[in-house]
């Protein structure tokens, strides 16, 4: 077997089929390959092991192609290339290698292992009003402003708690 490029393409579907990479981790290996390769001339296409003495390089061309993506995300495309080239070296070159592999098992990590912010406390503007309906009126006035009005008024109401109510909201008049 030559050690061609492409032949990274054929080793990560392999590992993917033994189960040695997840799927999308070859899909992502894939990805990273494909926007490097764009960037090899002959010479590398043909060869694995310069690509890999070449990865500087050849790192500096795939920044200059793809100026649209972060240098952070082309640094992980680096990465990923790099990690397929020594999992090839190791296991790919002799396909009998792959069984001997042994895939480092991750800990799956629940959603909420780190403390989670507490939710903050609510702040009630006003207090709300859950009262049956039969023991109240409820009074609701569209105002001049496009704003509403909401009153909550006991059915059973004395002349001087009638006569408060109207002063304070007398009060809330703007005097300007």
């Amino acid at each position: 077997m030559t050690n061609k490029f492409i032949h990274l393409y054929n080793f990560v579907e392999l590992a993917k089929n033994n189960r040695k990479y997840p799927e999308s981790t070859a899909n992502n290996l894939k990805s990273a390959l494909k926007i490097f390769e764009n960037q090899l001339n002959t010479n590398e296409l043909n060869s694995i092991f310069l690509v890999e003495d070449s990865i500087e390089e050849i790192f500096k061309s795939v920044v200059s192609a793809n100026k649209n993506k972060s240098i952070e995300s082309l640094n992980t495309y680096k990465a990923r290339v790099l990690k397929v080239i020594n999992d090839y070296k190791k296991y790919g070159q002799d396909p009998g290698k792959i069984q001997s592999w042994v895939v480092k098992s991750k800990k799956s990590t629940p959603l909420l292992i780190r403390k989670d912010k507490t939710d903050k406390t609510q702040i009630s503007l006003s207090n709300p009003a859950h009262t049956p309906v039969n023991n109240v009126h409820k009074i609701e006035i569209a105002l001049d402003s496009n704003d509403k009005a909401i009153i909550f008024i006991p059915k059973s109401i004395t002349r001087l708690e009638a006569n408060t109510l109207k002063a304070v909201i007398d009060s809330l008049v703007d005097k300007s």
